[in-house]
């Protein structure tokens, strides 16, 4: 099984990288080539930071885009995005104005309203609360850090903070969550353990 670890300049790559050793891959391609996408057995898109920055970021990586979609939309492998690779999988992001993601699930992502008990940017450890079952995310306790969450379809877990807020989404063979498993000691590395285990 070879790994495809997506490298566009968009930050977290590699404490990703450590937790999906952690985790127990064995076959890992940290690699900004679309052609190594293309032969992967699962991809992880990692992200941190702007929306627009990182989905400018991914575009500019020669046929990645295309290559995700075929390896993953049309070629059913696993592939997960995390944080801001989670917020891409999105019809559209609101962050410094409106841009387009990739489309791959209806919805938008938008800025947390702070409330008096809750802050923005959400940091810290929240409760992931599971919409129905779904083999990969379960409930527990990961640790997030955002301004802008997601709205729209697809939503597979919850957590709260001043508000329901969307802690992961995905369909059929696609999973993205807004939390970091890297960073949520067991409960993210028992994560990314079951999505190495995954045959949607």
């Amino acid at each position: 099984m070879t790994l495809a670890l997506i490298d566009y300049g968009a930050g977290n790559l590699h404490s990703v990288a450590n937790a999906l050793k952690a985790a127990g891959v064995a076959d890992m391609a940290i690699t900004a080539d679309a052609d190594v996408v293309r032969r992967a057995d699962r991809i992880v898109l990692p992200g941190v930071g702007a929306f627009r920055a990182c989905i400018d970021g991914l575009a500019a990586v020669p046929g990645m885009i295309e290559a995700m979609e075929e390896r993953a939309l049309r070629g059913g492998v696993p592939f997960l995005g995390v944080c801001v690779g989670m917020q891409l999988m999105a019809s559209e992001g609101e962050e410094f104005g409106t841009h387009a993601g990739l489309g791959w699930l209806p919805g938008t992502v938008r800025k947390l309203e702070p409330t008096p008990q809750a802050r923005v940017p959400h940091m810290g450890w929240n409760d992931v609360v599971p919409v129905g079952e779904h083999p990969i995310v379960l409930p527990g306790e990961a640790y997030f850090l955002h301004s802008y969450a997601f709205e729209g379809g697809g939503v597979v877990a919850t957590t709260t903070h001043g508000q329901p807020v969307t802690a992961a989404i995905g369909r059929d063979n696609l999973l993205g969550v807004q939390f970091h498993p890297e960073k949520s000691q067991r409960y993210g590395i028992a994560l990314l353990e079951r999505f190495l285990a995954w045959r949607p």
